[in-house]
């Protein structure tokens, strides 16, 4: 699950961080040229978080800079939880990846102590087992955590990433 989160976020990432820097240059040049109805048919027209926020912002332009603002970060607060979809899923495997080890630690103890009761006696050869579950299972827990805490924090990055480019965009927007 962790492997299909990481690999479709990545991919989706990936597109809107493409989509986002086309949009905010042409967004940019056409305001600069002070062509706003153009780019608020671009915005509109366009499917990316960016263009969704400028189209928020450009949409009431001549409503004054206070609703233009409060339009932006409306609008920013949706696409920033639209880009976080995903990750909670990825938080909570890697916390629940070593639990699920360190249950399978207490299981192989368990398994030790009762090859041990049934025995009467204490051999290496009754508990290997119960200790080998023991350390495998804590094992990939840990890794399966691991694996997946890295691409977590490299995915929020990435959101952040392009949430400081649409707050970048905004703050242009605004001053234009």
């Amino acid at each position: 699950v962790g492997i299909l989160v990481i690999i479709w976020k990545f991919i989706r990432l990936w597109m809107i961080a493409a989509k986002t820097r086309q949009v905010l240059r042409d967004v940019d040049e056409l305001l600069t040229q002070q062509q706003i109805r153009e780019a608020l048919e671009l915005t509109r027209d366009t499917d990316a978080p960016a263009a969704n926020i400028l189209y928020a912002g450009l949409e009431r332009s001549d409503e004054g800079t206070d609703r233009v603002m409060k339009a932006i970060e409306n609008q920013g607060l949706i696409e920033m939880s639209k880009l976080e979809s995903g990750l909670v899923v990825l938080a909570t495997l890697s916390t629940i990846a070593p639990l699920l080890g360190f249950l399978g630690t207490v299981i192989g103890m368990i398994i030790a102590f009762q090859s041990i009761e049934a025995a009467g006696e204490v051999e290496a050869t009754l508990v290997a087992g119960g200790i080998k579950v023991a350390l495998l299972t804590t094992v990939f827990g840990l890794i399966v955590a691991i694996i997946l805490q890295v691409f977590y924090n490299y995915l929020v990055s990435k959101v952040d990433s392009l949430v400081n480019s649409m707050e970048d965009a905004s703050i242009s927007l605004v001053d234009i």
